[in-house]
């Protein structure tokens, strides 16, 4: 499997005898399994002289096998202490245990202490950073998922839109997007759906509820859906009815911020510069305090993963890497207007995978 040769690489690369890896989207994107252990212990780990193997409930094995992992699978019950079997079945290897590399940014203080309690000869180091660019840079299988995870996206905004009537609620909108997505055989939401009206519209984060549309709403979807693993994440900001003048501004400042970061994109732009981009012409426009969040983050496995698109971020751009542009304007006085799209880097510019209009779709109803 090519995800465990790149760990094996690093591990010699590093002078580092084993790697465990922890975090369920991790496991999946090394090991092609995918599970919520919830409280049990799940997770893969790595020799650089040795076969690896996945350790999780006992009861997960039979799934795990299906899912084509062909090494060992260790497996935990409920009652035995899953940090002992997996000590049990390291020391197995026979092999160096002596530097490890493990997920700092996941394990517990608690499952932290385990480990050194476990291999007491051994030293810990980050694998994290490792993770994270294995994951930046997609391969062209992953970009076919992606894409399809995008084009359900798509769909869902436009189901959203053909809900839209004076009277329902947010969540009745809510609950017809997600029954089409699960007709349509999507695994599941990326995240959960966000249907806000109104003056809801205003907060970044806000909670879909039993707010009637009325006419002279904006109505702001944000959604994702999940496909064979991978994610989407697409926003939409559309009118009930027409749109008041300043509405109308706030929209077209928010679409030609969100076109400037687009058009930006390509292999060695640093990401910072994406996010002045737009927020420069949302500054100019005179909404810049209104935009409180950053421009964007990356997309596969997981809905928020590396790199951030922030204005400090010095990372420069490669060829398939994978993330959103989602610039917004909050004003609480009018409304909010976000627009998000999921971008790959190209070899000379930019795909973007979410491909539902965004000029200012009018509703009448």
């Amino acid at each position: 499997m090519k995800k465990i040769d790149d760990i094996q690489q690093f591990l010699l690369d590093e002078n580092l005898d084993a790697a465990f890896i922890t975090t369920p989207d991790n496991v999946f994107y090394v090991s092609g399994f995918k599970s919520e252990p919830h409280e049990r212990v799940l997770g893969v780990m790595v020799f650089k002289e040795a076969e690896p193997f996945v350790i999780c409930p006992l009861m997960e094995v039979p799934d795990l096998k299906a899912s084509g992992w062909t090494f060992e699978a260790v497996g935990h019950q409920d009652t035995e202490d899953a940090w002992e079997v997996l000590a049990t079945a390291a020391f197995k290897r026979n092999v160096p245990l002596q530097k490890i590399a493990v997920e700092k940014s996941h394990l517990t203080v608690e499952r932290m202490e385990r480990m050194v309690e476990l291999f007491e000869d051994a030293t810990f180091s980050r694998l994290d950073e490792k993770l994270n660019s294995l994951r930046n840079i997609k391969s062209e299988d992953e970009l076919v998922k992606l894409r399809k995870a995008a084009e359900l996206a798509d769909y869902a905004i436009e189901v959203g839109c053909k809900e839209i009537a004076e009277g329902k609620t947010e969540l009745e909108i809510l609950m017809a997007i997600e029954f089409e997505m699960k007709r349509k055989g999507a695994e599941k939401m990326s995240f959960d759906t966000m249907v806000l009206s109104g003056p809801k519209t205003a907060s970044p984060h806000g909670k879909p509820g039993d707010r009637k549309i009325q006419k002279g709403d904006f109505i702001l979807f944000d959604l994702g859906v999940v496909y064979e693993g991978y994610c989407s994440d697409i926003t939409r900001t559309v009118a009930f009815g027409e749109p008041s003048e300043k509405q109308r501004e706030i929209y077209e400042t928010v679409r030609k911020a969100e076109q400037a970061a687009i058009d930006l994109v390509r292999p060695g732009v640093k990401a910072r510069d994406l996010d002045k981009a737009a927020r420069d012409v949302i500054t100019d426009a005179g909404y810049g305090e209104y935009f409180t969040h950053r421009l964007g983050h990356g997309l596969g496995i997981s809905v928020h993963e590396f790199p951030s698109i922030t204005g400090t971020n010095d990372l420069e751009l490669q060829e398939g890497m994978v993330f959103t542009i989602e610039p917004g304007i909050y004003n609480p006085e009018i409304t909010g207007v976000r627009i998000e799209d999921d971008v790959v880097v190209t070899a000379d510019g930019v795909e973007v995978l979410t491909k539902f209009p965004k000029e200012l779709k009018i509703i009448q109803g």
